[in-house]
């Protein structure tokens, strides 16, 4: 039953504000609506639910990410956007703080205001 219906993301904040100056201004996430509870953003047909939250539950992994076709120049727009990106101790990271799997895949993460972990990732060539 759920196979042919939407996912909806969610992103608990306890600043709405400096998450929508981050969702809607650095990552050019189109706002859809506006409460004081929640900002909801269209992700390229995915709706994206940033949650008004007492205190977010901080995660040791990736909440969020989008699949990119080209990483570095992802991160290159990113980091000219005021993004900076974090480095997992005992990973290697190219120059741009992009990770390589073993499989090729390449992984970058990075934060919201909230400390949430974002990331972006380019799949290998098929």
């Amino acid at each position: 039953m759920l196979g042919d219906a939407r996912a909806v993301a969610f992103v608990g904040s306890q600043d709405l504000e400096a998450s929508e100056r981050f969702y809607r201004g650095v990552l050019g996430l189109k706002l859809v609506e506006s409460s004081p509870y929640a900002c909801v953003y269209d992700m390229h047909g995915t709706m994206l639910r940033v949650t008004r939250v007492d205190v977010v539950a901080r995660a040791p992994y990736t909440v969020l990410g989008w699949t990119v076709q080209d990483i570095a120049a992802a991160v290159e727009w990113l980091r000219a956007r005021g993004v900076l990106f974090k480095r997992h101790g005992g990973i290697e990271y190219d120059g741009a703080a992009i990770w390589r799997a073993p499989g090729g895949t390449r992984v970058a993460w990075f934060e919201d205001p909230d400390a949430n972990t974002l990331s972006i990732t380019q799949l290998p060539p098929a």
